[in-house]
């Protein structure tokens, strides 16, 4: 199949020739036919597997199919919202639709916090079609009344999994209020769970279903293996298989924004050149460092998983989890950031004994057994034994035991810790654990606040 056999117009044809692509990828062919008829579609994929292009080309042909509409102050009214999580991923989307756009008479912008707001309302006043935004800096112009959503008739939810898992259901919520009732709704996400498919029941209407490999599947495409070692030795065995692999793109993984820091200055005392990437810091910082990385002149970038989501780096070689998520959920989008659009890549694990437990998890999620590999010089001290890994305020997993976790406090909608009040199970047992980014995971592992 080509992506001329999809009924797409000749100027996204145009564009994505110059892009140098020809064929679709399972899920653009599956996606783009069923959004063009403009019912709604909840489409699940594995990450990397160009997904964003399944909506947006449809999306551009439908909206230029129209004439533009005014607003009530004469402004070119926004026909189409896409929410994402994170601002790498709303700056990455939005550069998708001016890229598959360039060849059409369509306006575009995106919206995210951490930046001043008066430019974005200054872009605003002059109309545009189509709006990419995060959820926070979303409600915060609704709420100042420097948009109007009233004319919307497409709308996508694109990484809904991690959406809910960083705590936005009531964002979206609101958001959902505001928009009309008549629209073409669209749900895109890398996993599915239970909370999605709710999700999904108030937000689709008789949608067509589109998953295009088992959920929570890893690519074939990713060499993935783990690296046993000493929890004091991380940071030595990731320098020595940078050095030694002459490694010069390594995207590295970390629980804590803390945790990223301190590895950064590490690498860099290493003569190892790095910057971290998280939701501390600023917005310029974070895409200076993600420019930078692109374009090879950064050997290592290290991130959280609240800052991963919108790193798309064509031939990414090297995926590194220096610390083991505490969600298995994560550890697919973690490692699905190489091995794209067909290409191969590489995802190591550095474990200590800790983590056995989150291993045991993410090997259970993807229905397979991770490979171990002992790097000689770096292997785990004999008889070490497990302790609790502090979170925050938090300490998860003794010795690897479960049991029920109390609930707790989540984030707020820019994923800062314990912001939003009923995110957790509120003080008795069972309820949801508090995320290292501010969101909120099922109870399956203790957690238990820390001696003083």
């Amino acid at each position: 199949m080509h992506f001329t056999d999809l009924g797409l117009a000749e100027p996204l044809l145009r564009a994505i020739r110059d892009q140098g692509y020809d064929t679709p990828t399972p899920i653009q062919a599956q996606a783009i036919p069923a959004v063009l008829k403009g019912g709604d579609v909840m489409g699940g994929a594995q990450t990397g597997t160009g997904k964003t292009a399944g909506f947006v080309l449809p999306m551009l042909q439908r909206l230029m199919a129209v004439p533009s509409k005014r607003d009530a102050r004469g402004r070119v009214a926004i026909r189409a919202l896409i929410l994402t999580p994170t601002r790498e991923l709303a700056a990455q989307v939005e550069e998708s639709v001016r890229t598959y756009g360039k060849h059409v008479p369509l306006t575009s912008m995106v919206m995210f916090g951490g930046v001043g707001m008066q430019p974005q309302i200054d872009r605003l006043r002059k109309g545009v079609d189509i709006l990419v935004a995060t959820p926070g800096r979303l409600l915060d112009h609704h709420g100042q009344r420097t948009l109007d959503l009233s004319h919307v008739e497409i709308f996508v939810l694109d990484e809904a999994d991690r959406m809910l898992d960083m705590g936005f259901i009531h964002d979206i919520k609101k958001v959902l209020a505001v928009l009309p009732q008549k629209k073409q709704s669209l749900l895109f996400s890398a996993t599915f769970s239970d909370e999605i498919k709710t999700l999904a029941d108030k937000l689709l209407n008789q949608p067509v279903l589109i998953e295009v490999a088992r959920r929570n599947a890893t690519a074939e495409t990713i060499a993935q293996k783990v690296h046993p070692v000493g929890r004091e030795r991380k940071k030595e065995l990731l320098a020595h298989l940078i050095k030694s692999g002459d490694w010069h793109q390594v995207l590295v993984f970390t629980r804590m924004k803390s945790g990223a820091n301190r590895l950064t200055d590490y690498l860099n005392d290493q003569r190892i050149s790095a910057m971290a990437i998280h939701g501390n810091k600023s917005q310029t910082a974070r895409t200076k460092a993600l420019a930078d990385f692109k374009k090879g002149d950064l050997q290592v970038l290290v991130a959280t998983d609240i800052a991963a989501r919108g790193i798309d780096i064509d031939m990414l070689p090297h995926v590194v989890n220096f610390e083991l998520p505490n969600v298995p959920e994560d550890y697919v989008h973690r490692i699905g950031r190489t091995g794209r659009a067909g290409a191969t890549g590489e995802a190591i694990s550095l474990a200590c004994v800790d983590e056995d437990i989150f291993l045991r998890d993410i090997e259970r999620l993807i229905k397979r057994s991770i490979p171990r590999e002992l790097v000689p010089g770096f292997e785990p001290p004999t008889g070490e034994k497990a302790e609790p890994i502090v979170l925050g305020r938090m300490t998860i997993g003794v010795g690897g035991t479960r049991r029920n976790a109390g609930g707790s406090g989540g984030g707020d909608r820019r994923g800062r810790p314990g912001g939003r009040p009923g995110s957790g199970g509120g003080g008795g047992g069972g309820g949801h654990a508090p995320r290292r980014d501010g969101g909120s995971r099922p109870a399956s592992h203790r957690l238990t606040q820390p001696k003083r």
